[in-house]
């Protein structure tokens, strides 16, 4: 399974972004979803979830009321829409899949990794 993250970029603080990840080598739809984040020294963080179907939805506090997160499994690829960004949310998103919302939720042994995307928000 390999997932493909993109839609990263540099944008002033209150705009907005939305990030995309595709996922090939496997059924889409038997993955839970998650996204990342880690900012330059600091430790990796969650930023959102969602389940196979889109039933089950988690966010992170930090960015509650500003991110969401969507899929379409017919185009096999899960989104971030980030909104009134901040200098703050700067960091390298990661999307990741797991089997399970457990691992996501805790981010703990994921079973799936994509490579990072750059998201840098300015003041």
């Amino acid at each position: 399974v390999q997932l493909q993250a993109s839609g990263g970029g540099l944008v002033e603080a209150g705009g907005s972004l939305r990030l995309s990840c595709v996922v090939s080598g496997g059924t889409f739809s038997d993955y839970g979803m998650g996204w990342f984040r880690q900012a330059p020294g600091k430790e990796r963080e969650f930023v959102a979830a969602i389940s196979w179907s889109g039933g089950s939805l988690d966010i992170a506090n930090s960015v509650k009321g500003r991110f969401s997160i969507s899929r379409d499994n017919a185009k096999s690829t899960v989104f971030l829409q980030m909104r009134s960004l901040k200098p703050e949310d700067t960091a390298v998103y990661y999307c990741a899949a797991d089997t399970t919302l457990g691992p996501l939720l805790k981010g703990e042994n994921i079973a799936y990794w994509g490579k990072g995307t750059q998201v840098t928000v300015s003041s």
